[in-house]
């Protein structure tokens, strides 16, 4: 017996990791105020491949795919974590137009930037705000945020790279807010409610982006699979509010040699994939 062209066990097998993904997609969420991307992304790649998705959709099926099970993911997040009193509403007031531009002129721009260059900016900023997180060391940019445009520029630099990265723009977030004093319990609350005005329009991009596109699996609407979706999404939702249980049950020091270590971790996954291609 086959199902999608696998034979049973292996359909079994996937559908168990994807499960298993799904779960520790929705903690990451609550915990560090996250979509999750970090970890769908690897995940559904190579799922994609196992399932023999070409090469020239298999990047953008991922990130697309990755960006609509972050949807149902950060609302859960952001929702148990505004619940207690952490979400600043008035940053996210300023960045919700510009990040939701960003994120829609990185989606449809997907299939002709490359991809490397805003992975590289990522690394760095990411490298460099881990390091100062690990290290206790109390660097910042400034007592408070910038007035005018630069914070509006903030949000729109974020919603660009993780369109392109096919992240929630949690990590991002939460880094601009501590470099500008902002404690970490509210930088990672506040940032749950990005991966929102992320995920949205970016799936929506990537969705219109890769209507024309041949080979892509079954339930799949442009570059969105629904087979991912459903798979992914509700265990995650599950999780989502014992990852913010978590997290404000941690002290702040805690808190963020977690997060530095998290920010390490996926820096280090996007350098091995640039050196492996």
């Amino acid at each position: 017996m086959t199902i999608l062209g696998m034979p049973l066990q292996d359909f079994a097998l996937m559908a168990a990791g994807m499960i298993a993904a799904g779960a520790i997609t929705g903690l990451l969420a609550g915990v560090f105020g996250v979509g999750g991307g970090a970890v769908i992304v690897p995940v559904l790649y190579e799922i994609f491949r196992v399932l023999g998705v070409s090469d020239d959709v298999r990047m953008p099926l991922t990130i697309g795919t990755s960006l609509a099970i972050i949807v149902p993911t950060s609302i859960a997040s952001f929702r148990s974590h505004k619940a207690r009193g952490q979400v600043d509403m008035s940053v996210l007031r300023v960045w919700a137009v510009p990040v939701v531009i960003g994120t829609i002129l990185g989606a449809l721009a997907a299939r002709w930037v490359p991809s490397n260059v805003f992975k590289i900016v990522f690394i760095v900023v990411a490298g460099l705000s881990a390091i100062r997180l690990l290290s206790g060391f109390p660097f910042r940019l400034g007592s408070d945020f910038p007035k005018g445009i630069l914070m509006r520029v903030y949000g729109f630099v974020t919603g660009v790279l993780s369109a392109l990265m096919g992240i929630g723009g949690g990590q991002i977030s939460s880094m601009f807010m501590t470099l500008y004093n902002r404690p970490i319990h509210q930088a990672i609350s506040t940032s749950a409610g990005m991966g929102v005005l992320i995920a949205i329009p970016g799936a929506i991009g990537y969705a219109i982006a890769g209507y024309d596109k041949t080979g892509l699996p079954p339930f799949s609407i442009g570059y969105v699979s629904f087979l991912g979706i459903l798979l992914l999404a509700p265990i995650s939702v599950l999780t989502a509010p014992l990852g913010v249980k978590l997290a404000h049950a941690m002290s702040k020091r805690t808190l963020e040699v977690a997060f530095g270590l998290f920010l390490l971790t996926v820096s280090a996954r996007f350098v091995v994939s640039m050196v492996t291609g």
